[in-house]
């Protein structure tokens, strides 16, 4: 089993910025696609963003434009740039590892979007 890292997670105004990351135990080669989802209170959890073991990227149309996913191959790591913040980015985002039909979740970090 994969272990999952997150951090960069905070309190940030409206409209600012801010980067998770996510880092993996194992080469993230093998992993078919990582991501993030995110859950605000009394929600389900959403999708958010996802980067496949090419390079392609998917995104939530709440956060296209504004997220962006990318990754290291060298440090095993994949990165969430969020810009543009807004209040109802706020919640708790989960980084996602895919692998042989399983999936490993991080333990979550808080952001929160608030003057």
């Amino acid at each position: 089993q994969v272990q999952l890292v997150e951090s960069g997670g905070g309190l940030v105004q409206p409209g600012g910025s801010l980067r998770l990351s996510c880092a993996a135990s194992d080469s993230i080669f093998s992993f078919t696609t990582m991501g993030w989802h995110r859950q605000a209170p009394g929600k389900l959890r959403d999708f958010v963003a996802g980067i496949t073991n090419d390079g392609s990227t998917n995104y939530a149309n709440s956060v296209k434009g504004r997220f962006t996913i990318s990754r290291d191959n060298a440090k095993n790591t994949v990165y969430l740039q969020m810009t543009s913040l807004k209040p109802e980015d706020t919640a708790v985002y989960y980084c996602y590892a895919v692998r042989r039909g399983t999936t490993d979740w991080a333990q979550g970090t808080q952001v929160t979007v608030s003057s």
